[in-house]
């Protein structure tokens, strides 16, 4: 049952975009204890078929540039392919620390980053503010 829970909340993060291995492979390691390696294995065998389903949403909806997407899904294909060669060589306890730090530099930057429409927000308020 706690494999059916993880798959639902992991699909539902896919499919907003945002990354369901971020969910996806914590909690595998936490619930179901592989390791490391076999947990981020499952995570790109998950994501093939959300990313397939959200792909096709995001599609019809008209939320993709394209031309933005192809250069990034070329050069995305390179560093996933460098990626899994070098995640195969290191140990699972060292895999399983990088991808907490990465995690964690992640969640630091999103926490303190300023979000750029609310900066454009109130630029035009500061400038009224400065006219008066």
């Amino acid at each position: 049952m706690i494999l059916f829970f993880i798959g639902l909340v992991a699909g539902i993060i896919s499919g907003m975009g945002i990354g369901g291995g971020t969910i996806l492979i914590p909690a595998l390691v936490i619930f179901a204890n592989p390791d490391q390696h076999i947990a981020q294995s499952v995570n790109l065998i998950f994501f093939i078929p959300t990313a397939v389903i959200a792909l096709i949403v995001h599609i019809r909806n008209k939320r993709i540039d394209f031309s933005v997407a192809i250069p990034i899904t070329i050069f995305g294909l390179l560093g996933a392919y460098i990626g899994s060669r070098l995640a195969i060589r290191l140990p699972g306890a060292l895999l399983k620390k990088y991808f907490g730090f990465f995690l964690l530099t992640l969640g630091t930057y999103e926490m303190f980053r300023r979000d750029k429409a609310k900066l454009k927000k109130k630029e035009p308020e500061a400038s009224v503010e400065q006219r008066e």
